[in-house]
C-alpha cells in the first residue's frame, strides 16, 4: 500500500468510488480509496439503485442528472455493465396544487436539456397500467431516467478509476486522522498514509471518525424498509418495463424488480439507529423488519396499485440510511481550521445523487471552485454545535415529508 498520496478517500460505496473516478478524470490520479471491508459494504449494497431526475429539492436536479451521466460514462470507460434500466419515472399529482408545482419545473428542465412532461391520467395508464388513476391529477414524467444495479455501478466506477491510475485498498479500516504540518496522517489497519487531502465519504461512520478532531458532524442513521414482491402476473404479461412511480400521498416509491415490485416506504415515525455510535463490528447487516409501522402506507398503496395487494411478498429489507438535519448531503471543505479535509457524506439518496455530487466536489478540489453554485449542500452550513436532539428533530421532519414538494420551486 502507498504511504504518500495527494488524496485519500475514506469509504468505498457509490459516493467514494464516484469521487475517485472524477478526480482521475480531471487528472488527479495520485489518489487512494480506503474501504474498511469491501466495495459497497456500507449502505450501497442494499440500495434500490434508483436514478431519477426529479427529487423533492429542485435545486438538486443537476446532481441527479450528473449522476446518471457519470454512471453511463463509467460504464463506457470500464467496459463493465452498470445494469441501467431506462424505464423513466412518474411522480403522480395527488392534488391540483401538486400538478401546478410540476408545471413550475418545466422551464428549468428545458434549460438543462432533460426531457420532462406533465401528463394526464390516460398517459399514466398507458405507461403503467397497474396504477389506479382515480383521484389523480396527472403526473410529472421523466422518460429517460430509471435505475442501476448499485454493486455493478460501484465496481465499474472503481475499475474506470484504476484504469486511469487511481488506487483502491479494501479490508483497510481507518482508525484515526491527524495533522502533521500541511499534511494529513491517515492511520489504518495496514499502516499510515500521508496525504494533502482527505475526503470523508464514509456515510454515518464519518461522524465518529471526525469527532476526535473536535468536529461535530450531524450525521445520523434511520432504519429504512424496502418491500420486494413475488412475480406479478400483470407485470409479467407486459412487453415493456413500467416506469418508476412515486407518490406523496402514499409516501413511497415503487419500481419494477424483475416481474415484481420493489417498494421503498417513508413512514410517519422514522426509527433511528445507533445514535450513540455505530457498533464497531457492524458490517453488511440488515435489521428485523418492523411491518406494523409500514401498514398505513402499504394499505394506501394497495388502493393505488391493486396488483400490489395481490402480490406475494418475497423479502422485506430494513437497513440503515444516513441523514443530515435538512436531508441534503454535505459536500465541500469543512472549515478553514482543517484545510485539506473534505466532506462527501450524508446521502440518503446516494445512488441518485452520488455521481453528480462527486463531479461537483472533484471540480471544487481540482479547480478551486465547484462547477456551479449550490450552497444548500455546502459542508459547513450547520456549524459545529448541532446537538443530537436538534438533529433528530430536524431529520424526523425531513423523513416525514417523504415525496411532498416544498412550496418554493426552482430547478437548476
Amino acid at each position: 500500500m502507498q504511504s504518500q498520496v495527494r488524496v485519500v478517500i475514506v469509504g468505498g460505496g457509490i459516493v467514494g468510488t464516484s469521487i475517485l473516478y472524477w478526480l482521475a478524470k480531471l487528472g488527479w490520479t495520485d489518489t487512494l480509496l480506503l474501504e474498511r471491508r469491501n466495495l459497497t459494504s456500507g449502505s450501497t449494497w442494499h440500495a434500490a439503485g434508483n436514478t431519477t431526475y426529479f427529487g423533492p429539492y429542485a435545486q438538486m436536479t443537476r446532481l441527479f442528472a450528473g449522476s446518471i451521466r457519470t454512471y453511463l460514462q463509467a460504464e463506457r470507460d470500464s467496459g463493465e455493465s452498470i445494469g441501467f434500466h431506462q424505464t423513466g419515472s412518474l411522480r403522480v399529482a395527488t392534488t391540483k396544487r401538486e400538478r401546478e408545482q410540476f408545471h413550475e419545473f418545466e422551464a428549468g428542465y428545458q434549460s438543462l436539456g432533460i426531457p420532462y412532461h406533465v401528463v394526464d391520467n390516460d398517459v399514466i395508464s398507458a405507461l403503467h397500467p397497474c396504477i389506479n388513476t382515480d383521484g389523480l391529477f396527472g403526473a410529472a414524467h421523466t422518460p429517460t431516467d430509471g435505475h442501476v444495479d448499485p454493486s455493478s455501478t460501484t465496481h465499474a466506477l472503481a475499475k474506470a478509476a484504476r484504469n486511469l491510475g487511481a488506487s483502491v485498498e479494501v479490508q483497510c479500516p481507518v482508525h484515526q486522522l491527524s495533522k502533521d504540518g500541511d499534511q494529513w496522517l491517515v492511520q489504518t489497519e495496514n499502516g499510515t498514509i500521508r496525504a494533502q487531502h482527505v475526503v470523508m465519504a464514509a456515510s454515518f461512520w464519518t461522524r465518529e471518525l471526525l469527532q476526535p478532531l473536535g468536529l461535530n458532524i450531524p450525521l445520523y442513521a434511520t432504519q429504512h424498509h424496502e418491500v420486494i414482491t413475488e412475480s406479478v402476473p400483470q407485470i409479467a404479461a407486459l412487453d415493456h418495463e413500467v416506469p418508476a412511480y412515486r407518490d406523496s400521498y402514499v409516501s413511497c416509491s415503487m419500481r419494477q424488480e424483475q416481474d415484481g415490485f420493489l417498494v421503498g416506504v417513508y413512514e410517519t415515525e422514522p426509527v433511528f439507529w445507533s445514535l450513540d455510535g455505530i457498533p464497531k463490528d457492524f458490517k453488511e447487516e440488515l435489521f428485523a423488519p418492523e411491518t406494523d409501522r409500514l401498514m398505513p402506507h402499504l394499505e394506501k398503496l394497495m388502493v393505488r396499485v391493486p396488483a400490489f395487494a395481490e402480490a406475494g411478498i418475497k423479502v422485506i429489507n430494513n437497513g440503515p440510511m444516513c441523514w443530515t438535519p435538512d436531508g441534503l448531503p454535505m459536500l465541500g471543505p469543512i472549515n478553514t481550521q482543517h484545510p485539506g479535509l473534505w466532506l462527501a457524506s450524508g446521502f440518503n439518496v446516494g445512488i441518485g445523487t452520488g455521481g453528480g455530487s462527486a463531479e461537483f466536489l472533484a471540480h471544487w478540489m481540482v479547480n478551486g471552485s465547484p462547477l456551479f453554485d449550490l450552497p444548500i449542500v455546502h459542508a459547513n452550513r450547520f456549524g459545529n454545535n448541532v446537538t443530537t436532539e436538534q438533529a433528530v428533530e430536524s431529520i424526523n421532519a425531513c423523513y416525514r415529508m417523504g415525496y411532498k414538494l416544498p412550496e418554493s420551486i426552482r430547478v437548476g
